[in-house]
């Protein structure tokens, strides 16, 4: 698995995305390939040498909470420390503050490996390097010598403290309030009280300390909170405080999930007593608009981890497919023994659709990580602007696309396999739990079809999506000949697009298009994956034409909803459902 996943990564960012453009520009100014290969080698060293073997162990042994101190599962433990002392997670830091400062893009590819090798355990080090990143971004000297310095060094851990246990996505309505308390070296100061519900990472052993970036409502002088997202303000809150002492924070819970079992999910109490000491980063009723950078820093993490289980499902299936003995091909009756079920059609289908949605949802992911480098780097503004403004396009669908579509790989991966993919001696079975919490996390794919329809394209007035589809029509104009039926598809999608999204406009009917914003958010990432695959078409003819013969048909079906003005989901009656 780790060779084949190796050679996809290599092909997709030298080969594909061109990276090696980078090297030698003002921001990666000394920077080589071989420096780049290298990380990449330890990466996947470690994640095959580290977390590959207790991928399963720490499914079967989850974390425990013993005398309000959360322990994990030991070899977890061991992998992240390993992980953590090679500095791997330093991989995009910048060299100022003691990190390598490589692209997100090599980054991705390294991340890549370690979600397909152990998903539970990479979220520790994924939501870590976020939440310090956040800090390095917007807090002050001390507050990153303080709570993100730790961090980088190994000694820290970060995690985000979001959703309550009556709120969920709905942040503006969070109730935790964090009472003013003076003013130190680190800055305003304040006593945090509240619930906050599905932490990942929330209570640990692995980390000498936890720094929990934390979204509550800071009381002001009337005694009163200011509703909405403009009352809501992030802070730092650790576990250990600079003097040594605990904070008051307490475990409440732990949740036990269908999956991720390796990473503890805590239910926190913060203020149980005189409350919990935390300082605010960033100004008063800016806690969202700053979080948004950890929440889509996540988002795009989502989307990988679906996108790197699916592969090593595809993996999985293609070598089992090959040793496994059974029947003769229905369309050969001739064979005298029994063949691999690799040579049955049914199963080559199954095979063809698991390498068309996991390397297309791989190579989406990758792509959306050279955007983030442009936007951050490329030299000039225009090129900057461009780049930004797709991401934040694309950013619904790079999380949506591959959770959901990772979850329809490796259900394939579950049927190659029969039976004995639904037990537990094979991983597939486990990779489908894992994977079944991407659709939810981190915003549900209602909640990113929503923010694709109505702030990407209702609220843009459909400027950024004008600029996507003319990207879809020079594709296809520009495209390979021996792939101009493929070509001809690509820019029939871009005219249907086109019409639904200037008439979902020009009818200014915001509730029906939300309404059905969830169709709109699958075909539209079917589209943005049709656009990739055609571009990858030379390399990879099979699966492209698989893309464009099976995939790409179902967009005009799902489209069929928003040309109807009207929404019989909201419409039908109460009494019909429940």
């Amino acid at each position: 698995m780790a060779a084949a996943m190796r050679r996809e990564i290599d092909f997709l960012l030298y080969d594909w995305l061109k990276v090696e453009t980078l090297i030698g520009t003002a921001a990666f100014p000394e920077q080589d390939r071989q420096d780049w290969d290298a990380f990449l080698d330890l990466s996947g060293a470690i994640s095959a040498n580290e977390f590959l073997p207790c991928y399963k162990i720490a499914d079967r042994d989850e974390p425990q909470l013993v005398n309000g101190d959360v322990h994990v599962q030991p070899d977890i433990k061991q992998a992240l420390h390993t992980y953590m002392q090679a500095g791997l997670h330093l991989a995009t830091v910048d060299t100022a503050l003691g990190g390598m400062g490589f692209p997100f893009a090599i980054a991705t590819g390294a991340m890549t490996e370690v979600m397909a090798a152990n998903v539970a355990a990479s979220g520790f080090v994924m939501l870590s390097i976020a939440n310090a990143r956040v800090i390095a971004d917007f807090g002050t000297p001390e507050q990153v010598a303080t709570f993100a310095q730790p961090q980088f060094d190994g000694t820290a851990l970060g995690t985000m403290c979001l959703s309550e246990p009556d709120v969920g996505s709905s942040l503006g309505d969070i109730t935790t309030k964090a009472a003013p308390d003076g003013t130190d070296t680190l800055g305003a100061r304040y006593r945090l009280s509240g619930r906050k519900m599905w932490i990942s990472a929330g209570d640990q052993d692995v980390s000498d300390n936890i720094v929990h970036l934390v979204l509550a409502k800071a009381v002001q002088p009337d005694g009163t909170t200011l509703p909405g997202p403009k009352g809501t303000s992030l802070f730092i809150v650790p576990k250990i405080l600079p003097d040594g002492s605990r904070n008051d924070i307490a475990v409440a819970g732990l949740n036990h999930k269908m999956g991720y079992r390796g990473t503890p999910n805590c239910l926190l109490n913060f203020g149980e007593k005189d409350g919990a000491i935390g300082w605010r980063i960033g100004a008063e009723g800016d806690g969202l608009k700053i979080m948004f950078q950890m929440m889509n820093e996540a988002r795009t993490n989502v989307g990988l981890s679906g996108a790197a289980m699916a592969y090593r499902g595809y993996e999985l299936s293609r070598q089992y497919a090959a040793e496994r003995i059974q029947g003769r091909p229905a369309h050969d009756k001739t064979q005298a023994k029994p063949v691999a079920i690799l040579q049955h059609p049914d199963v080559r289908r199954m095979l063809l659709q698991q390498k068309a949605l996991s390397e297309g949802a791989l190579a989406l992911c990758l792509k959306a990580a050279l955007l983030c480098d442009l936007a951050n780097t490329a030299p000039d503004a225009p090129t900057r602007q461009a780049a930004d403004s797709l991401l934040g396009l694309l950013t619904p669908v790079i999380k949506s696309w591959p959770s959901e579509q990772g979850l329809v790989s490796l259900h394939q991966a579950i049927q190659i396999h029969g039976g004995y993919g639904y037990t537990r001696d094979f991983d597939v079975e486990q990779l489908y739990r894992d994977s079944r919490l991407n659709p939810i996390h981190e915003g549900t794919t209602g909640i990113q079809a929503i923010d694709l329809m109505g702030r990407k394209i209702l609220s843009d007035r459909g400027r950024c999506f004008a600029d996507f589809i003319a990207q879809i029509r020079a594709s296809a104009a520009n495209a390979d000949p021996d792939f101009a039926e493929q070509a001809g598809q690509l820019a029939g999608l871009a005219d249907l697009f086109e019409t639904t999204v200037s008439q979902l406009l020009a009818d200014g009917s915001a509730a029906d298009a939300l309404s059905n914003a969830t169709a709109f958010l699958d075909a539209f990432g079917l589209c943005v994956v049709a656009w990739i695959w055609l571009d990858m078409a030379q390399e990879k003819t099979w699966a492209c034409r698989y893309f464009y013969a099976v995939e790409v048909p179902k967009i005009p079906g799902l489209l069929a909803p928003l040309s109807t003005h009207q929404s019989l989901t909201r419409d039908v009656p109460d009494h019909v459902l429940v």
